[in-house]
């Protein structure tokens, strides 16, 4: 191989520094960051956050559940780094009231505030800018200056409320925040970048029988002013304060973790997830280190919330429908473990390096994984997961920008949009890579353990993670191994190495059986096809076998008679991942005896994972009138933000009927031109 090119390594448009990094008197080699935040752009943020160095903030509020709203102040703890500045720029958004704002300098000895001038100004889609001119007295470098910013929320992008029909339990209305990437700009002013990380504390609150929960190691409740106090004390970015307040009742499952949800779910939850949060947390310690965050407590949310689960510290938020399919939330809950670690306790520093998080974290969440269930489970996961990224890159092609690993992007584009399955995937595969690289599984984890011990509580650029890995294993440079990190970080199309997956052999093999039955088309052997059970196999067996087969969909109606013939009946009494692909299949070959479980699917069902990929097949193939017919009698179930991404799936040129509640009255389908007709999926 080529002697590695040390430029070819720059990950934040600068040159390695010539010497590696030193050793600790512990033996560890200590990379020191480079003073890459003076020099770092997050095109996504339009703040100044190099010019300050933000200590603390604080969050006063009150939620206003009758005109959904949240109000009340921000105090931002802040030191200038130069003297020069005189502008405070945060990120915000149009949905933000800002009342008023002004400004204390405890040390000018000057207790009474001073009111400040301000201007908001256009930025992207995604939110604005807030410009607030500082006095003289505050733009001493070293100097602690207070900013106090009274405001009030409207209808953002970070914060949903549920009326109580959209609740799981239809007894009391519920919000949530969602941060993720640039959202919470939106929830408080702020330096909206993974880069600036700081401690908070929060007051909140809510009418009487409501509990409030925030991603935060402490909290407390005063019954006598029914006011919730939260203190996280420990730095994190924007995008991790989270809130939520409900009807929620917990209960404990462990010494240092708990499981909230509506009363109606908890029973649920508790037995899906009661001792195993503990035993994993246990089996991620013996991996990388102490758990860092003191509370490992879970949320279960209505359907309404947007994502499958998100990795608040301290309180992990998890979609309720993902609770009947067992397989898929341990992975979940696993993977979002694995971010205490790797994301929160060391955070990628631009949305463009989201690998360092999403990447790293799916890594270990395997490693933890292994450990608790053994290689073949976790080959088996994993092959599911690169049949998928195979899948999307067959959809854009080798060339698209979209699989690179690492994408530089313009001002106005939202990081949300970026995120995909090369993000997780892709990345692993790196990890994957330089686990192989330094020759020993066991001793990459240590290498990961001093990682984050090095790194924690900071954000990072790609450079550092390489830097440190480079530094910690010296050998693989007299060696003149190549990393070849421009071709991984830059590179378009598949991962240039995958880990071997054989160890699930025994799992995936008879799916891949089974899949080549089925597809010699009209002389299938169901005799032979009888003799695999798949009563016997987990789900991500049953789930591959699915995928798979969709990848060759449409098939005919004599295969789809005989696929129903033997699997439906299993499908009905199964998790809603299987049954989703199942009724894809029968979507997209238009099986219509099977039609009325697609509608039943779609009543029941009122998350976005499960409702978003059905409805997109239905109005690609034959089946717009159906589609339509079914989001009529559902509409009022489902959260606002869902019900307009249907909208737009069903009517894309504003073609929506002016009687949304009328009934559309379907006639028997025609009989298709042949058996083998097919839809475009």
């Amino acid at each position: 191989m080529a002697q590695l090119q040390q430029n070819s390594l720059c990950c934040c448009r600068k040159s390695r520094p010539s010497s590696g990094g030193s050793c600790s008197e512990s033996g560890r080699p200590t990379v020191r960051p480079q003073a890459r935040k003076r020099h770092l752009v997050d095109v996504a943020s339009a703040s100044n956050f190099r010019c300050f160095v933000l200590r603390h903030f604080h969050l006063d509020l009150r939620l206003n559940f009758a005109m959904k709203e949240i109000s009340g102040w921000l105090v931002l703890d802040l030191v200038p780094v130069e003297s020069a500045t005189q502008t405070l720029v945060l990120d915000c958004h149009p949905s933000l009231l800002i009342h008023s704002i002004d400004c204390k300098v405890p040390e000018a000895g000057r207790p009474e505030p001073t009111s400040l001038t301000y201007r908001v100004d256009p930025f992207t889609d995604y939110g604005c800018v807030l410009r607030i001119s500082l006095p003289a007295a505050a733009a001493r470098p070293d100097r602690l200056i207070q900013i106090t910013i009274r405001y009030t929320t409207t209808d953002g992008p970070a914060i949903w409320w549920l009326d109580s029909e959209l609740t799981c339990g239809q007894s009391g209305p519920l919000v949530f925040t969602q941060g993720h990437s640039v959202c919470n700009r939106s929830f408080f002013p702020c330096f909206d970048t993974p880069a600036v990380k700081s401690t908070y504390t929060a007051s909140v609150r809510v009418p009487e029988g409501l509990t409030v929960l925030m991603s935060a190691s402490k909290s407390s409740y005063s019954t006598l002013d029914r006011v919730f106090q939260f203190s996280m004390e420990f730095p994190v970015p924007s995008y991790l304060v989270a809130l939520v307040a409900g009807q929620l009742q917990h209960v404990d499952i462990g010494p240092r973790s708990r499981i909230w949800a509506e009363p109606c779910l908890l029973s649920c939850a508790v037995a899906k997830l009661g001792g195993s949060v503990d035993r994993w947390l246990s089996v991620a310690e013996d991996l990388f280190g102490p758990y860092l965050w003191g509370r490992c407590d879970l949320v279960f949310l209505p359907p309404s919330f947007p994502i499958v689960a998100m990795e608040n510290p301290c309180l992990t938020f998890i979609v309720a429908s993902i609770l009947e399919s067992s397989d898929f939330l341990l992975i979940d809950v696993v993977h979002e473990i694995a971010h205490s670690w790797f994301g929160n306790a060391v955070t990628n520093a631009t949305w463009e390096q989201m690998w360092l998080s999403e990447g790293v974290a799916t890594y270990a969440q395997r490693r933890i994984t292994s450990r608790a269930y053994g290689e073949a489970f976790t080959c088996l996961e994993t092959v599911l997961r690169l049949d998928a990224l195979r899948r999307q890159l067959r959809l854009l092609g080798d060339d698209s920008p979209a699989s690179r690993l690492q994408v530089e992007f313009e001002s106005g584009v939202n990081p949300s949009t970026l995120m995909n399955l090369f993000t997780y995937e892709k990345g692993f595969c790196l990890v994957s890579y330089l686990s192989q690289l330094c020759g020993d599984v066991q001793r990459f984890d240590r290498f990961l353990r001093d990682y984050i011990s090095q790194f924690k509580f900071q954000s990072v650029v790609a450079q550092d993670l390489i830097d440190y890995f480079l530094s910690y294993f010296p050998d693989l440079q007299s060696q003149g191994v190549c990393l070849e990190l421009d071709r991984w970080l830059h590179g378009c199309g598949a991962p240039p190495y995958e880990p071997d997956l054989s160890a699930g052999s025994t799992l995936t093999s008879p799916v891949q059986e089974l899949c080549d039955l089925w597809r010699s088309g009209a002389s299938t052997d169901l005799q032979a096809v009888r003799t695999f059970d798949l009563s016997a196999w987990n789900s991500f067996q049953i789930v591959l076998f699915l995928d798979r087969m969709l990848d060759d969909a449409p098939y005919s109606s004599e295969v789809m008679s005989s696929l129903s013939s033997c699997y439906s009946s299993l499908f009905d009494g199964l998790n809603a991942e299987v049954l989703i692909r199942w009724l894809q299949l029968v979507v997209r070959s238009r099986f219509w005896p099977e039609l009325p479980c697609v509608r039943a699917f779609l009543q029941k069902h009122t998350s976005r994972m499960y409702t978003v990929p059905l409805y997109e097949d239905l109005v690609a193939g034959s089946m717009r009138t159906v589609a339509v017919e079914i989001f009529c009698q559902t509409r009022h179930r489902l959260h606002p933000n869902l019900r307009r991404a249907l909208q737009q799936i069903l009517f894309p040129a504003g073609t929506e009927p002016s009687n949304q509640n009328a009934s559309v009255i379907l006639a028997p389908p025609p009989a298709p031109a042949s058996s083998d007709a097919g839809v475009s999926a």
